[in-house]
């Protein structure tokens, strides 16, 4: 009877020190999973792919305008609107900082930069010298009518493209020529320095695609560089493909003054 009367009277008040002595403290559950299970703690590479695809995402949030220049966010709306944690966002944008697309402020999030005129003349001379070389090394190469077919694909859909009036679906072919052409160099370095710049272009193209007068000679040097590299003709490709450069350079700045527009 008394040990009836001691339980009751424990209920509803905390056990005293002298009543839990000798009792194991509760047991917390740490949440981390079995070998196998990463849904509940990251393993680095997982965590290393959450923050590549939140850099994608917003790279190409950026490139194609969605966030113009001066656009700001904070670290919180961009992990809201990726549907992802911060920490991965956060990465993120410390990467596009690196890539001077983006500067990121203290407990304000991220603020795009604009690309200006002058931004823009560096970097076409970037890609005029570098697409170059890459021109007249895939020329070396003794590349094969299957090797080639990339090329020649590309120039055919620029071709159907302004048949039909579809400057979008031209801008998409023409981008396709370049990355494939860096892909037939042999040189991933070099690929990789021109595709970053390459998309540095991006913004200020797409901008401008409509305000200029219809590329039809942008497809016809296409053609003859591909020519360039089937003759394996280096110095042939490398002076067709710097031509090229130098021209689309000039008539991008040149709009660019024209129109007012000294960043981007």
């Amino acid at each position: 009877m008394a040990s009836s009367r001691t339980s009751a009277g424990r209920r509803g008040r905390a056990p005293t020190t002298h009543e839990t002595r000798g009792k194991s403290a509760p047991k917390v559950r740490a949440r981390i999973p079995r070998s196998g299970n990463s849904a509940t703690v990251a393993t680095p590479r997982a965590r290393a792919s959450r923050s590549d695809a939140a850099h994608k995402a917003m790279r190409v949030l950026i490139l194609n305008n969605a966030w113009p220049a001066g656009f700001q966010a904070t670290e919180q709306e961009i992990a809201d609107h990726l549907k992802m944690s911060r920490t991965p966002v956060r990465e993120a944008m410390m990467k596009l900082q690196q890539e001077e697309l983006v500067r990121v402020v203290p407990r304000h999030g991220l603020r795009v930069l604009p690309v200006s005129a002058d931004d823009m003349r560096e970097i076409y001379e970037v890609l005029t010298s570098l697409e170059a070389t890459a021109a007249g090394l895939a020329a070396q190469r003794s590349l094969s009518t299957q090797d080639l077919a990339p090329l020649v694909s590309a120039t055919a859909s620029m071709e159907r493209a302004l048949l039909a009036g579809d400057l979008d679906a031209w801008a998409c072919a023409d981008e396709d020529f370049h990355k494939a052409l860096l892909a037939l160099c042999g040189n991933r370095k070099l690929e990789a320095v021109v595709l970053n710049f390459m998309d540095r272009v991006h913004r200020a193209r797409m901008v401008t695609l409509r305000m200029r007068a219809i590329p039809t000679a942008s497809t016809e040097e296409h053609s003859a560089l591909v020519d360039a590299i089937r003759r394996g003709d280096p110095e042939a490709a490398h002076n067709v493909h710097r031509s090229h450069r130098q021209r689309a350079g000039r008539e991008l700045l040149a709009l660019l003054a024209r129109v007012g527009l000294n960043q981007i």
